[in-house]
C-alpha cells in the first residue's frame, strides 16, 4: 500500500537529518551567539518592517487616488453610446443617450447605486467682455454631482445648485485666465448640432480645483437643462453612476451589462476610464518590486557576513563535533536551522512591529505635496495589507536561509585536524 503523506514527510526529514535533538541544538546556539543572532534578527526586522511601510504607502496611494479619480470626474461607472470615449469627443451631438430617465431609472434599481446622474457636454468659447478663452463644458445635475465630487474643492464662491439654471462654474486656470470671480457674468458661446452656434449669458458661481491642472484651464460646467436647451436636445452623452462602496464596482458594472445586453450603450468601470490610474500603478508597481529585490539582497548580504562570521569563529566547535561523530551534513543543516530560526523570528517580529508603525504612522498622517499636474495635497496614510504582510515576512525567512546555504556549505570542506586546531 503507498506511504501516507504523514510517512513521506517522516521519511524527507529523517533524510535531511532533521530530528529534535538538532533543533534543541539550534535554539541553544542562537541564544548562545547574542551578538550575531541581535545582527541577523535586526537586519530582518528592518526588512520586514520596510516592506510593510513601503507596500502600505504603495497601496493608500492607489486608494486615494482612485477616490480623486471618482469623486472629481469618472464616477464609479459611466455608461453611454459605443465609441462614445473613442470618436465622441469632437462630435459629442452624434452620441446621445436619447432617453436617459429610464435608463438612469433602471440602473438605479441596482443594489448598492447611491445616485444616477446624465452629462451632456459640449465645447466652445467663454468671453469676459474682454477676450475669449477656448473651453470644454458639461451639462451637469448640480445637486448629484456635488454628492458625488467631494474632492472637487470651491475655492472661491459655491458649487453650483439645481435652481442656477443661469449659473455657471468654472475651473480655476479658467477663472486666472480671463480673470473671473464669483458673481461677474460671461457669455458662453456653445456649439451645437449641426454646426449651429447659440449664446448663453451666465453667472460665475464658483470656481473650483480639481486633482488634474488640465482639466481646470479648461473645463466649465452649467445646469444640464440649460445646456440641452442650447444644444436643442433632450439627451446626454453619457451616465454617471455613483455607488455607496467602491468595492461594489465589479458586481454593479455586470448587473448594468446584464440589463444592457443587445442593446447600443457599453459600460465601464473607473479604472478603464482612468489611463493615468493605469499607468501610475504600474509605475509604482515596478517600484515597489526593485525595493523588495533591493531589501532582499540586503538582507542576504546581512544574513552572510553574519553567518560568515560565525563559521569562521566556531570552526573548532564544527570540528569537535565531527569528531565525534557527526556528519558534516549534519554540521551544515544545523547552521541552515539556526539562521531559519532567526528568519522565522525577525519575520514575526517584523510583521508585529511594522503593523504597530503602520497604525501609528496612520493615526498621525503624512502631509504630501500635490501630486505632479496637480494644485492640492492631500494626507498620506499607511495601510495594512494582508497580502503585503505575507510577501514582506517570507522575503525576510527565506532570504535569511537562502543566506546561510553557502557559507554552510563552507563547513562540509573543512577538514577535522584543522578544525580542532582552532581550539587550542
Amino acid at each position: 500500500p503507498s506511504m501516507s503523506n504523514t510517512q513521506r514527510l517522516s521519511d524527507l526529514v529523517a533524510r535531511i537529518g532533521l530530528n529534535g535533538l538538532t533543533l534543541k541544538l539550534a535554539f541553544r546556539n542562537v541564544l548562545r551567539q547574542k551578538v550575531r543572532s541581535g545582527m541577523t534578527l535586526g537586519a530582518v526586522i528592518i526588512g520586514v518592517v520596510s516592506l510593510i511601510l513601503a507596500g502600505g504607502f504603495v497601496h493608500d496611494t492607489f486608494i486615494q487616488l482612485g477616490e480623486v479619480i471618482i469623486h472629481s470626474q469618472t464616477g464609479h461607472l459611466q455608461i453611454f453610446k459605443k465609441d462614445f470615449h473613442e470618436k465622441g469627443t469632437r462630435s459629442p451631438e452624434r452620441y446621445l443617450i436619447e432617453d436617459p430617465a429610464k435608463l438612469a431609472a433602471a440602473t438605479a434599481a441596482n443594489p448598492g447605486v447611491q445616485d444616477v446622474m446624465g452629462r451632456l457636454f459640449f465645447t466652445g468659447l467663454l468671453n469676459n467682455g474682454k477676450r475669449d478663452l477656448s473651453i470644454v463644458g458639461e451639462g451637469v445635475e448640480p445637486d448629484k454631482e456635488a454628492r458625488l465630487g467631494s474632492f472637487i474643492r470651491i475655492s472661491e464662491g459655491r458649487q453650483l445648485t439645481d435652481k442656477d439654471r443661469d449659473g455657471i462654474l468654472v475651473g480655476a486656470g479658467v477663472a486666472r485666465s480671463l480673470g473671473l470671480k464669483p458673481g461677474d457674468r460671461v457669455t458662453l458661446l456653445m456649439s451645437a448640432a449641426e454646426g449651429g452656434l447659440n449664446t448663453l449669458d451666465v453667472e460665475v458661481v464658483g470656481i473650483f480645483q480639481s486633482f488634474s491642472k488640465d482639466f481646470d484651464a479648461r473645463a466649465v460646467r452649467i445646469h444640464l437643462g440649460a445646456a440641452q436647451e442650447q444644444m436643442f436636445t433632450t439627451g446626454v452623452n453619457l451616465l454617471v453612476v455613483a455607488l455607496d462602496k467602491t468595492d461594489d464596482t465589479d458586481r454593479v458594472r455586470d448587473a448594468v451589462e446584464t440589463q444592457i445586453a443587445g442593446s447600443s450603450y457599453d459600460v465601464r468601470r473607473w479604472k478603464d476610464l482612468s489611463d493615468f490610474y493605469d499607468k501610475t500603478v504600474q509605475l509604482y508597481d515596478r517600484q515597489f518590486g526593485v525595493l523588495q529585490l533591493i531589501i532582499l539582497l540586503m538582507v542576504l548580504l546581512s544574513v552572510t557576513n553574519s553567518v560568515n562570521m560565525s563559521v569562521f569563529e566556531r570552526q573548532g566547535e564544527f570540528g569537535t563535533m565531527q569528531a565525534l561523530g557527526n556528519r558534516s551534513r549534519d554540521v551544515a543543516l544545523l547552521i541552515v536551522v539556526e539562521s531559519a530560526i532567526l528568519g522565522f523570528a525577525g519575520a514575526v517580529l517584523g510583521v508585529v512591529l511594522g503593523v504597530g508603525l503602520a497604525e501609528l504612522i496612520s493615526f498621525i498622517g503624512i502631509p504630501m505635496p500635490p501630486p505632479p499636474n496637480a494644485d492640492v495635497g492631500y494626507t498620506a496614510y499607511i495601510q495594512v495589507v494582508p497580502g503585503t504582510l505575507v510577501s514582506a515576512a517570507l522575503v525576510g525567512f527565506l532570504g535569511t536561509v537562502l543566506a546561510s546555504i553557502v557559507p554552510s556549505l563552507k563547513v562540509t570542506r573543512l577538514q577535522i585536524v584543522d578544525a580542532l586546531r582552532q581550539n587550542v
